[in-house]
């Protein structure tokens, strides 16, 4: 193979850890290589991680997921993790989730459970603990709790949008941009602001 098209390929690799959507359109040839070089990432984060990947999925070199015993990462057929996000178990993602680059995943310890279908913004946090704040301590000597978070099926999460423990959001459900979302809420609204309130039915 050529340098340039060698320099072709590493450029097409950093096209898809930011646009791994892409993965899916790839030509025969191209999807040769691509499934290798997935391939080898995936049995790695498997083999380091408590990672269990079900079918073809695409999670870029360039994420972070840490997922010790206990606090699993599974990722079902046909989603998605693009560059720059950081996983931490426990986290179960459903089939054809999109995380999208720069996302930012805490499972605590009740867990973060993403249904099917679900699209995961840019700069998105959903983070399922929070620190405790009495006044007899200081903050970082009180410890966290944890209740967990549930994204139903067909949920999209826009950019910059942050979700904070205890929520669920019911099949569904769109969240504004730049949205922090502090409650949960019923099936197929459409929420936006900060805390997030409902705009309309869906």
């Amino acid at each position: 193979m050529s340098d340039a098209a060698l320099k072709y390929r590493e450029q097409h690799k950093q096209r898809l850890n930011y646009m791994p959507w892409l993965y899916w359109r790839l030509k025969p040839a191209q999807r040769k290589w691509a499934d290798t070089w997935q391939q080898q990432w995936q049995d790695y984060l498997k083999a380091m991680e408590t990672v269990h990947i079900e079918g073809q999925c695409f999670i870029s070199p360039e994420a972070k997921l840490f997922a010790e015993p206990g606090r699993a990462i599974r990722i079902a057929e046909g989603s998605f993790i693009a560059a720059n996000c950081v996983l931490h178990g426990p986290i179960e993602i459903g089939k054809n989730v999109g995380i999208n680059h720069h996302a930012h995943l805490d499972g605590g310890k009740k867990g973060i459970h993403i249904g099917d279908n679900c699209r995961i913004a840019a700069h998105s946090s959903i983070i399922a603990f929070n620190h405790r704040y009495d006044m007899d301590m200081p903050i970082s000597e009180q410890g966290i709790y944890s209740e967990g978070i549930n994204l139903g099926q067909d949920v999209w999460l826009g950019a910059h949008t942050g979700i904070t423990d205890g929520v669920t959001l019911g099949d569904g459900c769109v969240v504004g941009m730049r949205s922090v979302v502090t409650q949960s809420f019923e099936a197929k609204k459409v929420i936006a602001g900060n805390p997030a309130r409902i705009i309309k039915d869906r």
